[in-house]
C-alpha cells in the first residue's frame, strides 16, 4: 500500500454487513474498491447499502472529499491486481482461511492481506497460507466508516512490512490504529463479547429487563450505548459464532452462549439488520 488514491486498489471479500461498512469508509476517503462475494444478490443489496452509507457519512462529516469508485465481482481471479484484500466475511475460520488460502493463489507475494475478524487468533488462519507473513488481522467496529480506532492484530510471523502497510492504509483513511497481540478475541472482543453474554444471562433470569439493564449500564458505569443495544449493532448471531470461537479456545463458561441469545438467533431477531434483537427497530428499517 502506498496511500495513494490514484494506484491502490482496495479489495473486500464479503458483502455483508462489515463488508459494505469497510466499503463505505474506504469510498469516502477517496479510494477505489472491489467488492467481491459468491452471492451476486448480496453484492446488488451492498451497493445500495454504501450508497445509504455514504450519504449518513457525509451529514456526520466523515467523509473526505471525492468518492471513490466502487466495483462488483462474484469472480475471486478479478482480485489479481489488489494492492490490499480485507476479508470479512462471517466468523467462520474454515470459510475465512479457505477464502485467504485462494487469495494467495491470486495476488502478487507481497500483498498484505487483512482478516478482518472479532475473535479468531491470526496464526491459526495463517497456519494454512503459503504466505503467512503477507496476513495480519484487523477488527473494524461496526458502523466502520463512523468510528476512528481500529484493533490491529500481529501474528508472531506477521512481516513487519506487512504491519506498515495495513497500519498506513488506516492511517490514510483517518483511523487510529491500535497494534495488540494475537490471542482469542484479542482485546476489544474478549472484554466486551462476555461482558454482553452476562447480560444477556441477567435478562433470560428475569432479574431486569434489556431497557433496565443498558440504563444502568449506560448512565452508572459510562457505557455509552449500553451492552444490549450493542450486542444488537454487532448482530446477535455474529455475537453467537465469536462467542462459540472463544469458548472453544479459551474454555472460558462465561463465553458459553447463553440460551436467550440461541433462542433469539434461531427465531431470526438478530438486532438491528432484522429489525429486532433485544430492542424493536422496524420503524428504522427501510
Amino acid at each position: 500500500m502506498t496511500g495513494d488514491r490514484v494506484t491502490d486498489r482496495v479489495t473486500l471479500l464479503g458483502a455483508g454487513v462489515m463488508g459494505a461498512g469497510i466499503a463505505t469508509l474506504v469510498l469516502g476517503q477517496g479510494f477505489p474498491v472491489l467488492l467481491i462475494d459468491i452471492d451476486g444478490a448480496a453484492l446488488d443489496k451492498a451497493r445500495s447499502d454504501v450508497e445509504a452509507q455514504l450519504r449518513m457519512a457525509q451529514l456526520m462529516g466523515a467523509r473526505g472529499g471525492d468518492t471513490g469508485e466502487l466495483s462488483t465481482s462474484t469472480v475471486a481471479a478479478d482480485a489479481a491486481e489488489s494492492t490490499v484484500v480485507i476479508e470479512a466475511i462471517t466468523e467462520r475460520a474454515d470459510l475465512k482461511a479457505a477464502a485467504l488460502r485462494e487469495m494467495t493463489r491470486i495476488v502478487r507475494p507481497g500483498t498484505p492481506l487483512v482478516s478482518n475478524t472479532s475473535s479468531i487468533p491470526i496464526a491459526e488462519l495463517a497456519a494454512v497460507l503459503d504466505r503467512p507473513e503477507d496476513l495480519a488481522g484487523t477488527h473494524f467496529m461496526n458502523p466502520a466508516y463512523l468510528i476512528g480506532t481500529v484493533e490491529v492484530v500481529k501474528a508472531a510471523g506477521t512481516a513487519r512490512a506487512t504491519m506498515d502497510a495495513v497500519t498506513g492504509l488506516l492511517t490514510a483513511l483517518g483511523r487510529v490504529p491500535v497494534v495488540v497481540g494475537d490471542a482469542p478475541g484479542f482485546v476489544t472482543s474478549r472484554i466486551l463479547h462476555p461482558m454482553i453474554n452476562a447480560a444477556a444471562r441477567v435478562v433470560q433470569a428475569g432479574t431486569a429487563t434489556a431497557e433496565a439493564v443498558d440504563t444502568l449500564m449506560r448512565d452508572c458505569l459510562g457505557h455509552r450505548t449500553g451492552p444490549l443495544r450493542t450486542a444488537d449493532l454487532i448482530g446477535l448471531d455474529n455475537l453467537v459464532d465469536s462467542l462459540a470461537v472463544l469458548h472453544a479456545r479459551t474454555g472460558d463458561e462465561d463465553c458459553l452462549p447463553c440460551e436467550l441469545l440461541l433462542a433469539k438467533v434461531r427465531e431470526g431477531s438478530l438486532g438491528r439488520k432484522s429489525g429486532r434483537g433485544f430492542f424493536d427497530y422496524q420503524e428504522a428499517m427501510p
